[in-house]
């Protein structure tokens, strides 16, 4: 206790586990989609934990990197696979959990005010969590993660003025090679974490100062917390988090046990070769709906472009598209029928973005696309219907 008592007079210990825990109250009225949070914090440890493993072994070198991924981890070192599997398959269950949570966000108003910050960071570590992925998909330097690099990096060619010069300095030459490698490596294991733990500290500020939101789009008042309303969210919410998360485990490692193939793309098992070009180019699912809009407009490169940049972007801006007084889809008819047919547009998207952009699958990408920001754009005259309803209600 005499460490304690000291520690807690140097950096007030104990208020920052009442501050960020015991007197934290979330609403009672919330489902189990609200744990969701809580697991994405849990598999970036794992990620965090299994990458360190990995970097022990891996070697930033063209010439080297394919066999210390397939070769050296995969085979000579023990239980090597299995911090493999771990990493590949966290890295896309991150992106279904974090998935999940945005859409959690999105249909019960969890961007609306007072939550501005919340959602802005939010997203910001959705970004920075992509920029890791793709970062880390060069590393293992098979066809596929080659290729993808390639093409990815040749977007930014279209950048008016700056473009060609700046494809130059991502690659560090004209082509994805060594130098490639080894800054993709130094951005996947030092600056990206380092981006992802200060922004994840901010969101989680955030959100202590407004509070969880619940299944009607509100936040607990003190008077709220004062007549019970509120549950602590330390130790009453985390129990319940604790039995979420250990179902969550349970299909985790199923994964990475017996179905770990859906998360190591089987051409990313042939060696990088920049002499032979993969019949069909396409990123790690988690991409490939973006990836679709890209190649949706394909009647137009530079409009392509522009619409990749959007689809990534424009749900940050949320916020300021809908100013409905209503927050949580619930209590809005019209809106939760846009939202579904967006989920569904998502998942239309994906499944398409792996397949070749030819024929009748050109033109359903280019019309997924269009539905994709007919949800976005529809948000202002969603938001002004309901307004003009609840004042021809009072």
């Amino acid at each position: 206790m005499k460490f304690m008592d000291w520690l807690d007079e140097r950096l007030a210990v104990r208020q920052l586990v009442k501050v960020m825990l015991t007197e934290y109250y979330v609403p009672k009225n919330i489902n189990f989609l609200w744990s969701f949070g809580v697991l994405i914090m849990l598999v970036m440890a794992i990620l965090f934990v299994s990458g360190i493993f990995l970097l022990m072994y891996y070697k930033p070198d063209a010439n080297l990197a394919f066999d210390s991924v397939n070769k050296t981890i995969m085979m000579d070192v023990e239980y090597g696979w299995l911090f493999r599997h771990t990493h590949a398959v966290g890295a896309s269950i991150m992106f279904l959990v974090l998935f999940i949570h945005m859409a959690r966000g999105i249909y019960y108003g969890s961007y609306k005010a007072p939550r501005e910050i919340v959602w802005i960071t939010g997203y910001i570590l959705f970004i920075l969590m992509s920029a890791t992925a793709f970062t880390g998909y060069l590393l293992p330097w098979g066809q596929m993660s080659y290729w993808a690099a390639q093409t990815i990096t040749t977007l930014f060619e279209k950048i008016p003025f700056i473009g060609p010069d700046l494809v130059i300095w991502i690659r560090g030459n004209y082509i994805v090679e060594d130098a490639t490698l080894t800054r993709f490596f130094a951005l996947h294991v030092m600056l990206l974490p380092l981006l992802l733990a200060i922004f994840t500290a901010i969101h989680l500020y955030a959100v202590r100062i407004v509070g969880s939101n619940n299944e009607d789009g509100g936040e607990l008042t003190k008077e709220d917390k004062k007549k019970g309303k509120g549950i602590s969210f330390w130790p009453v919410f985390m129990a319940k988090e604790f039995f979420v998360m250990s179902v969550f485990l349970v299909f985790f490692f199923y994964l990475v046990f017996y179905q770990y193939k859906f998360a190591m793309d089987q051409i990313n098992f042939i060696p990088a070769d920049y002499l032979q070009t993969p019949h069909h180019i396409y990123p790690e699912w988690y991409f490939l709906a973006f990836y679709e809009v890209l190649r949706g407009f394909f009647f137009s490169q530079n409009l392509g472009l522009i619409a990749f940049l959007f689809s990534m972007f424009i749900v940050a801006f949320l916020p300021w598209l809908d100013t409905s007084p209503i927050k949580s889809g619930k209590h809005r008819p019209l809106y939760r029928i846009m939202f579904w047919i967006f989920v569904a547009d998502f998942l239309f998207l994906t499944i398409l973005g792996k397949l070749p952009a030819t024929g009748l699958y050109a033109w359903l990408g280019f019309v997924g696309s269009i539905v994709f920001f007919i949800f976005f754009l529809a948000l202002p005259i969603i938001s002004r219907i309901e307004k003009k309803r609840l004042a021809g209600g009072m």
